[in-house]
C-alpha cells in the first residue's frame, strides 16, 4: 500500500541488467511532470537494491529522511515495519499523504535507542546535512549488530551533483545560483552551504573503511548494471561518472 492508502503495480527491473538502468535514466526525466509516479519506481528499485542483502519481512526499518514516505511505502509493501524520520513537515506533507507513524525527526541526532534497527536506510539526503559523516554514525548507531545500512547520495561532481544548478555547479557553487536565477527568475530550492552540501565519494570510503564497527558489503553506482561496480574503485572517475553511490554495510558484532 502507498502513502495516498492505493495498491500500484510496480515495474521492477532486473537489478543486473542494463535495461533497468536505462529505464530509470529514462524515468528520471518525469520527476518534476510525474513525480508519484518516478518516485514509486525509485522507491520500490531502492527496496530491491535491500533486499539482495536483507530479509525484509517483519524486520523493523529505519528510513531516514524519507520525505513523503514513498520508501517507507515500499518497505511496507515487502512486510517490513518501517519508521519513517523526515526533520522537513514540508517535505513529509509533499506527497499523496502523511504516512502512519512517521515523526519529524533530525537524522544528525535519531530519537532510536542503540541497536534498535534490522535495517537503517537512507535515500539522496547526505549530500543535504552539514555534517555527512555524524548522520551515517547515528545509522550506524541505531542499527542492530549483524544488521544492515542502505546509503545512497549524490556525489558532488557528477552530472547532478548541484541537483537544479546542475551542470553549471561545475563553476562554483555562486556562479550555478547566479545562472539559475537569470534563467528562471528566481531562487533555486537548493542553496549550497545551506541546504546543500558537496559530499565526495572517496572521503566517505575512506571514513568507512577507518571504522571497526561496521563492514562494507557493496558500493556501486547505484542507477548502473552490476559490472559498472569497478568505477567505483577509481577515484577521479568514481567522482564524475558514479552519478549516485549506493553504500550497504553491515553492523559488526
Amino acid at each position: 500500500m502507498w502513502p495516498d492508502g492505493s495498491t500500484q503495480t510496480v515495474e521492477r527491473f532486473d537489478d543486473a541488467g542494463l535495461a533497468r538502468s536505462v529505464r530509470l535514466l529514462r524515468l528520471f526525466r518525469s520527476e518534476q511532470s510525474d513525480p508519484d509516479r518516478y518516485y514509486t519506481v525509485v522507491a520500490a528499485d531502492a527496496v530491491q537494491q535491500v533486499a539482495h542483502h536483507a530479509k525484509l519481512a517483519g524486520r523493523l526499518v529505519v528510513d531516514v529522511g524519507g520525505g513523503a514516505g514513498w520508501f517507507t511505502a515500499a518497505f511496507r509493501a515487502r512486510g517490513a515495519r518501517c519508521l519513517l524520520l523526515e526533520p522537513d513537515p514540508a517535505e513529509l506533507h509533499d506527497g499523496p499523504c502523511k504516512p502512519a507513524g512517521a515523526v519529524i525527526a533530525d537524522g544528525m541526532r535519531l530519537p532510536l535507542r542503540d541497536a534498535v534497527a534490522d535495517i537503517t536506510f537512507s535515500s539522496n539526503v547526505l549530500e543535504h546535512v552539514p555534517d555527512p559523516l555524524r548522520l551515517i554514525a547515528e545509522m550506524i548507531r541505531v542499527t542492530k549488530p549483524e544488521g544492515l545500512i542502505y546509503l545512497a547520495f549524490t556525489n558532488w561532481y557528477s552530472p547532478w551533483g548541484g541537483h537544479e544548478l546542475s551542470p553549471w555547479h561545475y563553476l562554483g557553487s555562486g556562479f550555478a545560483e547566479r545562472k539559475y536565477a537569470r534563467r528562471y527568475q528566481r531562487r533555486p530550492k537548493h542553496r549550497v552551504g545551506e541546504t546543500l552540501f558537496p559530499v565526495h565519494i572517496g572521503s566517505v570510503l575512506r571514513a568507512m573503511r577507518a571504522r571497526e564497527d561496521i563492514e562494507i558489503v557493496d558500493a556501486r553506482p547505484r542507477y548502473y548494471p552490476q559490472w559498472c561496480r569497478p568505477i567505483v574503485l577509481i577515484p577521479a572517475l568514481r567522482e564524475i561518472a558514479t552519478w549516485n553511490l549506493m553504500l550497504v554495510m553491515r553492523r559488526r558484532q
